[in-house]
C-alpha cells in the first residue's frame, strides 16, 4: 500500500500523512463507496486498485448473512436479489438493499467464500460470481452430486470445490465447463476440483464418507471445511475436512434431541443450532474446545410465536417457516421467514425487526464483501465483467 501512495509527488489529502489516508479511511470504505472514489483523482485510483490495498480492505469487512429474494410480476419471477443482511443498517432504515440483482429467475446460493458465491439453478446447474466486481461465469451442469462447499487452497492460491458422489447416483455425469467432461469411475464419495485450472477432478480416497447423506450447510473455520453429515439414522456428526491437506477425519456433535440443523461460525469457534418439531424452540451449542470436540449449550431461543403468528396471519400451517440461527457482528440472532415477512428474534427471543418482503429467503451462507480481482474468472466459460445476467441500478 505504501508503494500504491508513492506513485504520485502529490499527498492523497493535504494535511494528512498518507498512510493514514490509505490504512485509517480508504480502508474502511463499504466496497460501493470505494469504487466511486477512484473517480477523485489516478493517484486515488492507483492506490484503491493495487492488490495489497484490496486484500487489506477485504479483511477489514464485515461477514454478513446472505438473503436472496426473488423480485416478481403477478406469479413470474423475474430477477433475483442478492442481499447481505446489515441487521444495523437494515434496522435503522427499515429495508433491505441488495448488492447485486441477477436477471435470471431462481438463482439460489448455496456456497460462498472470500467474496464469491457458487448460485445454484434447480440445484442442478452451477455458476460462480463476485456480486461486487460483477464477475460472473459459468461452471456447469452437476446431476447426482452434491457440492459441499468451495475454499481457498493456501498451497496453490487455488479455488477449489468439494463435492459428493452418493452410492445411488455414481453412474451419473459431470459436465464442466472449463474442457472438463468427467464421467464418475463407480467411486462414491469426495472429489476436489481446482477452479480455472482445466486439472481432471481428484477422489478424496476416505471410506468414512461412502455412506454419508450431506446437508446443504458447510463452515470454513481453522483451515477446514466443516459440513454436516447423516449416517443412517445417527445425524450428529460433522466431516472435518482439511483445506491444506485435502483428507478427511469425522467429528461426533453432540446428541440434539431433534438433530443438529445448521452449522455456523460464532466468536472463531464452530456453532451449531438444534429445533424442536415445531421449529419453536432453537438451542445453540458452541464447539468450545476444538481438540477435545467438547461442545456446550450456549442458550436456548424461545421464538416469540403467538407475536409471529398475529403478525403474519399464519395460525395453522407452521410449515411455512424457514428458521435460520446466524451469527454475525458479534451478534447472535435468528431470522424467520413466514409468509410475506422476514423477521429477526434477539437471543432473548424478543421480536426485533420486521421487513414485509414476499420473495426474500434467509439462508446460512456469509458474504464478506471483496474487491479482490480472481485470476481464475477469465477461463471460466461464459466469463462476463458487469454484464448479463447482472442488472444495472
Amino acid at each position: 500500500m505504501r508503494e500504491a501512495a508513492r506513485l504520485g509527488a502529490t499527498p492523497l489529502l493535504h494535511g494528512l500523512p498518507d498512510d493514514i489516508v490509505i490504512c485509517e479511511i480508504l480502508v474502511r470504505l463499504d466496497p460501493k463507496s470505494l469504487l466511486r472514489c477512484r473517480a477523485v483523482c489516478c493517484i486515488w485510483r492507483s492506490v484503491t486498485s493495487a492488490r495489497d490495498f484490496l486484500l487489506f480492505h477485504h479483511g477489514r469487512q464485515t461477514s454478513l448473512p446472505i438473503l436472496y429474494g426473488y423480485c416478481c410480476e403477478g406469479n413470474d419471477v423475474k430477477s433475483t436479489d442478492i442481499i447481505p443482511f446489515n441487521h444495523r443498517a437494515a434496522l435503522a432504515a427499515d429495508q433491505l438493499h441488495s448488492v447485486a440483482r441477477l436477471d435470471y429467475a431462481h438463482f439460489r446460493p448455496v456456497a460462498s467464500s472470500d467474496g464469491l458465491l457458487i448460485l445454484s439453478f434447480c440445484y442442478a446447474y452451477f455458476t460462480i460470481c463476485n456480486p461486487v466486481t460483477r464477475q460472473f461465469a459459468c461452471l456447469g451442469r452437476l446431476s447426482g452430486f452434491s457440492l459441499l462447499g468451495i475454499y481457498p487452497h493456501p498451497p496453490t492460491g487455488e479455488y477449489r470445490l468439494l463435492m459428493h458422489s452418493s452410492e445411488s447416483t455414481k453412474q451419473t455425469s459431470f459436465r464442466f465447463h472449463d474442457r472438463t467432461n468427467w464421467k464418475a469411475r463407480n467411486q462414491v464419495g469426495c472429489y476436489v476440483l481446482s477452479l480455472g485450472s482445466g486439472k481432471l477432478w481428484r477422489y478424496i480416497d476416505s471410506a468414512d464418507t461412502n455412506q454419508l447423506q450431506f446437508s446443504n450447510t458447510s463452515v470454513l473455520l481453522c483451515g477446514c471445511l466443516h459440513c454436516l453429515v447423516r449416517h443412517g439414522s445417527d445425524s450428529n456428526m460433522i466431516m472435518v475436512f482439511d483445506t491444506i491437506a485435502e483428507s478427511i477425519r469425522m467429528m461426533l456433535a453432540p446428541v440434539f434431541s431433534g438433530g443438529c440443523d445448521a452449522l455456523f461460525e460464532m466468536d472463531g469457534k464452530l456453532g451449531m443450532s438444534s429445533s424442536n418439531d415445531a421449529k419453536t424452540i432453537i438451542d445453540i451449542w458452541v464447539l468450545q474446545e476444538y481438540e477435545s470436540e467438547d461442545c456446550i449449550l450456549k442458550c436456548q431461543i424461545k421464538l416469540p410465536v403467538t407475536e409471529i403468528k398475529a403478525l403474519c396471519k399464519n395460525h395453522e400451517d407452521d410449515e411455512l417457516w424457514d428458521v435460520v440461527a446466524v451469527h454475525a457482528d458479534g451478534k447472535l440472532f435468528v431470522l424467520i421467514k413466514c409468509t410475506e415477512w422476514l423477521l429477526q428474534v434477539d437471543m432473548d427471543g424478543k421480536l426485533v425487526a420486521t421487513f414485509h418482503h414476499k420473495g426474500v429467503r434467509p439462508t446460512q451462507l456469509q458474504l464478506k464483501q471483496s474487491l479482490v480481482p480472481h485470476a481464475f474468472f477469465p477461463s471460466l466459460h461464459g466469463y462476463v465483467v458487469n454484464g448479463w445476467p447482472f442488472i444495472r441500478e
